[in-house]
């Protein structure tokens, strides 16, 4: 079967353009990938007989891509801590203890991922807890949703709680065993997951390089320079490093397919050296002002002598939103206070085409390109009142796009597909 979606068609492609039909269809074939795109009046002939989703005026756009989220921690938004490592240490490791038992991690699964789905998010980047037993049960779950999901199992020997802690063996050898069960079955990939440098002592970390190195198309995801207490720790940790990126560097983690959350702290140095490996640096805007941690520079990021990859991430539960617009307005707010105004294209074609290079899944998802899969969020500029207000005064695309990551949250999200099923769709009012 195939299936004609129809609405205000716009995708994002990474060289700047916006595709933009006022009047557009999206057709899907029966292999869930993308047919054709184009004005709803020139609908191939052979399609014209296909179910229909008419969205009216709703715009159809690539589904939303989070480049950094935390699954265990989906119940702790707004938690409160003093900065990141009181966090951690009074709310997130105890609520990760409990996904060592897989009958509980595989029910929170299912809650998880329809949330992602009700927010528009058809694809993450996620963090699990230590224990095998959650990342088998989420990646299950996408599987089950046909999901383009990438996710590892946390790795951390030190500085944490027992029920929360591996060894850097135990912890290298469930990591293989995840990556060769999981890895390129169906749209799922493996990323090697060292939490971050307070948590992981020098044999992990030698350990998740020489994964990194033997586990074809693997990603590796942590955190890097993310708050003042953090950086000092580091320091003390590892002496002999030249900086908090220099620790990673020395383990060969440092990559084109490495993603370091936050970043905010960086040096001139650190800048240069994740320039010169392609490495990302995911922007999680709501958690950096929620926890106090500051301000992170795109600016800085990407001098023109130096530039460094960025992609965009809720970071839930320290991040404040499961909602990818909400994280856009205020990834807008923080560059704003920084002295850079992004537009909202640009801030859609983060989370959209931006997100799934930093992920190297472009080739199927991040645009709505023929031979891609049917990932679209449906989202609607008149959700809310609010909304709808503000809407009457649009006068351009990027008037509509700007109030939606102002404005907008999951109620904006009239439906969400995953490779061409629809798996969320708005209730009525």
């Amino acid at each position: 079967m195939t299936l004609v979606i129809r609405g205000q068609v716009i995708s994002f492609a990474s060289d700047g353009a916006v595709l933009h039909e006022p009047k557009g269809a999206v057709l899907v074939g029966g292999n869930g990938h993308i047919e054709w795109v184009g004005p709803a009046n020139a609908i191939p002939a052979h399609a014209m007989s296909a179910t229909m989703h008419d969205y009216g005026d709703k715009l159809v756009m690539p589904g939303l891509i989070d480049a950094h989220i935390h699954f265990p921690q989906y119940r702790m938004l707004a938690a409160p801590g003093r900065d990141l490592l009181d966090w951690l240490s009074r709310f997130t490791f105890p609520e990760e203890a409990r996904y060592s038992d897989h009958a509980y991690a595989a029910v929170k699964a299912e809650i998880f991922l329809d949330r992602l789905l009700a927010h528009g998010t058809t694809t993450a980047l996620t963090f699990c807890s230590v224990h095998k037993a959650c990342a088998d049960a989420l990646f299950a779950a996408a599987e089950r949703r046909n999901m383009a999901l990438i996710t590892g199992k946390t790795m951390m020997d030190r500085n944490a709680i027992p029920a929360v802690q591996d060894d850097p063996e135990t912890g290298a050898r469930e990591s293989e065993e995840l990556y060769k069960s999981w890895h390129s079955k169906g749209r799922l990939r493996y990323a090697v997951t060292p939490r971050f440098a307070v948590t992981s002592s020098e044999e992990q970390l030698r350990l998740s390089g020489e994964l990194l190195k033997s586990l074809d198309g693997a990603l590796i995801q942590t955190h890097i320079s993310e708050s003042a207490r953090e950086i000092a720790m580091v320091k003390t940790l590892f002496p002999n490093a030249k900086d908090y990126t220099d620790v990673y560097d020395q383990f060969g983690l440092l990559s084109e397919r490495s993603l370091l959350a936050h970043g905010i702290h960086l040096s001139e140095r650190e800048c240069q050296r994740l320039s010169e490996t392609g490495s990302t640096v995911v922007h999680c805007a709501t958690s950096n002002t929620f926890l106090g941690s500051g301000l992170m520079s795109m600016t800085h990021l990407q001098k023109a002598e130096r530039p460094i990859h960025i992609g965009v991430g809720t970071d839930v539960g320290g991040g404040t939103s499961y909602s990818m617009l909400a994280t856009l307005g205020e990834t807008y707010k923080v560059q704003m206070l920084g002295g850079y105004k992004p537009t909202a294209a640009e801030l859609f074609r983060m989370a959209t085409i931006g997100n799934a290079q930093r992920l190297h899944i472009e080739d199927e998802t991040g645009s709505l390109s023929v031979g891609k899969f049917a990932d679209i969020a449906v989202i609607d500029p008149e959700a809310t009142p609010v909304l709808k207000s503000r809407h009457e005064l649009s006068q351009s695309l990027e008037d509509i796009l700007f109030s939606l990551i102002i404005l907008g949250d999951d109620r904006a999200i009239a439906a969400t597909y995953v490779a061409g099923n629809r798996l969320h769709q708005k209730e009525a009012a």
